[in-house]
């Protein structure tokens, strides 16, 4: 069924949502999933509305015009999405296949809804299972000593792909601050770990020195700063002192692959909305 994706942030006051619902209500707009959160410490009011397109009487851009007097009374950031519009999603990898063959299977299932134009990596290893799926698979060597063009010709695929959105699936490499300021909010990463925790390089190899008895990943918007932008989703599995590094690695794995995939669906679903270095997640 095809949908209106209403997705606001103001800051909180009385009337917000019934000011919403009646202008709905008024061109007999038919709300199929409603929520709303409202954050005391900052005083902001967050809400995510899906509408029956074929409810209303217009298309996206008539009903922008219908709901952009609202949006100014109240102060609001606001985006509506067309449920039917895919997102173009370009993925990227380095030498590990568990979190791109996930998505990709998943993709291929018909679980993830979008569009993947292209995978692009800086090693040629994933290169017949991309292709097998019937995906552009473009090779982007990165000079340790000089990155910049290769980061440039990554830059110059992603406008080229109309990307909405990045997913670094176990990319090994650290975004230049320019294209995580191009992109912000449209980059998704995988971090092998419970993020604030054990950030940077083999965090399960720091978790197994630390004799942590969980493990976990995390899945986050690239920021500037490493490992440290706004988290989107995150998960945890039980170790004890019998698991080594490696052990841990593969349980690891699994995790990711979840904690990956059910981000990536939030944010292809309008259901993560950033304010400063926080998210709700309107699961």
């Amino acid at each position: 069924m095809r949908t209106f994706r209403l997705v606001i942030a103001c800051p909180d006051r009385v009337g917000i949502v019934a000011k919403v619902s009646n202008l709905l209500a008024t061109y007999n707009g038919w709300i199929t999933e409603a929520s709303h959160h409202s954050d005391l410490d900052n005083g902001w009011f967050f809400m995510r509305h899906e509408i029956r397109a074929d409810s209303l009487p217009f298309d996206l851009d008539g009903f922008r015009h219908a709901f952009a007097p609202i949006a100014r009374e109240f102060g609001m950031r606001w985006e509506v999405y067309d449920s039917a519009v895919k997102k173009r999603v370009v993925l990227m990898a380095s030498r590990e296949s568990h979190c791109l063959a996930d998505l990709l299977h998943r993709w291929h299932s018909g679980e993830l809804e979008c569009e993947i134009p292209c995978v692009i990596s800086n090693h040629d290893d994933l290169r017949s299972m991309v292709e097998w799926h019937g995906i552009p698979y473009v090779h982007v060597p990165v000079d340790p000593k000089d990155k910049a063009p290769a980061f440039a010709e990554v830059n110059r695929l992603i406008a080229e792909h109309r990307a909405d959105c990045v997913v670094l699936a176990r990319y090994m490499q650290i975004l230049p601050p320019e294209l995580c300021q191009e992109y912000a909010g449209r980059v998704i990463n995988i971090h092998h770990s419970f993020l604030p925790s054990f950030v940077g390089a083999k965090p399960y190899h720091q978790a197994a020195k630390r004799g942590v008895k969980l493990i976990g990943a995390t899945c986050h918007y690239v920021t500037e700063e490493l490992d440290a932008g706004p988290i989107i989703e995150q998960d945890v599995a039980r170790v004890t002192h019998r698991e080594g590094a490696e052990d841990m690695v593969r349980i690891g794995k699994d995790v990711e692959r979840r904690v990956l995939a059910r981000g990536l669906r939030y944010h292809l679903e309008d259901r993560v909305l950033v304010h400063d270095n926080k998210t709700v997640v309107f699961d």
